[in-house]
């Protein structure tokens, strides 16, 4: 009997049954490993067809959550004033006791502002307001200064701070602390209603009389003349789109009558009432020549707000009706004379007449004039020499 038969009946095991039976088992593994690779092509294309309706789905509902109103994150919503840029444009003149004050109530009203500077305008001042600011600006980057050689007055501190402002809005106050740096987001949200410009009005002053009394005549006089019904035309503490900003040209003391400026070229421009403080230093700039002076700019304003570009709009104006009325009068002592043969020598209404012919002729020209002018030179010359710049 073979060995092999012998070894199956008995049922024992030797060396080469085992290494057949491992042969064995490794041919099976082998197969089966195959069969399961042929095979998994079909499960996965299985599963890759069971999964399409799902992705399908779930970009669907991304496509709809994506033609939906984007939410605003209620961080990003609380803070929203944050993402706009601000510049706040101080002109001042020997207020060197108020600066150090003035800037630390800055920082804390600011502080929520990711985006802003503070620009100082030194209208010439003779006392150490110069070297205040330059200790200030080595302690906050966002401190900015400018510094005249002579003083050129508040209209030209505001307008070279206005050219060098960057932020989205731009706000103007006094540097004597009179003007509250807080009540600068009250401003700020005024503006979003849909306002261009928001003045301050400071319902309730700490001035002495001598000044209360003549501002409030020429707020009142203002209003009336041109048509913009505001209480407070020159309070220090205004807002200010930049467009706005960078639209005013102004000059000698148009500053009083910025609102107006604005309003005539065509912004929207309110109101809010601001708190107002007591002088803490000094005293103030006001003087009496600077009544006179207000009232003359206050003309000089309704003047060229319609007629600087256009003058022969006005002296043509004048110049038609005076022309008209000295025709008419001649007209009628020429029918006189013609029908009713009355001298004309004696008349003194003769000379009446012709004056005003002549003078409605030399004021139609002097307008033609100056419309030719204006047209010829229209860029504004600058009135201020700089000194000092750190911007």
């Amino acid at each position: 009997m073979p060995q092999d038969t012998l070894n199956e009946t008995t049922g024992t095991t030797t060396p080469e049954t085992e290494t057949r039976s491992a042969n064995a088992e490794d041919t099976q593994r082998q197969r089966f490993g195959k069969d399961r690779r042929r095979e998994r092509p079909f499960d996965d294309r299985r599963q890759q067809q069971q999964q399409r309706p799902q992705r399908k789905d779930q970009r669907d509902q991304r496509e709809a959550r994506d033609t939906r109103e984007p939410r605003e994150p209620r961080e990003q919503k609380d803070s929203r004033e944050d993402a706009q840029s601000v510049s706040i444009v101080i002109p001042l003149y020997n207020e060197e006791e108020s600066l150090r004050e003035l800037s630390q109530k800055l920082r804390e009203t600011l502080s929520r502002y990711n985006r802003y500077e503070i620009i100082f305008v030194d209208d010439g001042s003779t006392d150490d307001s110069a070297s205040v600011i330059r200790q200030l600006r080595t302690r906050d980057h966002h401190i900015k200064y400018i510094r005249f050689r002579r003083n050129y007055g508040k209209s030209a501190a505001l307008s070279v701070g206005f050219q060098h402002a960057k932020g989205d809005v731009i706000i103007t106050m006094d540097s004597d602390l009179q003007d509250e740096p807080s009540e600068i987001p009250k401003l700020l949200a005024k503006m979003k209603e849909g306002y261009d410009m928001v003045s301050g009005w400071k319902k309730k002053r700490y001035d002495p009389v001598s000044k209360t009394i003549p501002s409030r005549f020429f707020n009142f006089i203002t209003s009336l003349m041109s048509g913009v019904h505001l209480h407070d035309f020159n309070c220090g503490l205004k807002a200010y789109k930049q467009e706005v900003a960078k639209s005013l040209e102004i000059y000698g003391e148009l500053h009083r009558y910025i609102p107006v400026l604005a309003f005539r070229n065509g912004y929207k421009v309110t109101e809010e009432i601001v708190v107002h403080r007591p002088r803490k230093f000094g005293k103030s700039k006001f003087g009496a020549s600077r009544f006179w002076r207000g009232f003359f700019d206050l003309l000089t304003v309704l003047f060229t707000t319609r007629y600087f570009r256009r003058p022969l709009h006005f002296f043509g104006g004048i110049g038609a009706v005076t022309t008209s009325v000295g025709f008419l009068i001649n007209a009628k002592l020429t029918y006189d004379w013609f029908f009713h043969n009355e001298t004309l020598s004696n008349r003194p209404l003769l000379f009446v007449g012709m004056l005003l012919m002549i003078v409605g002729v030399q004021l139609f020209s002097t307008g033609l004039i100056g419309d030719m002018i204006s047209k010829t030179h229209s860029t504004t010359v600058q009135e201020y020499a700089i000194r000092e710049k750190h911007l």
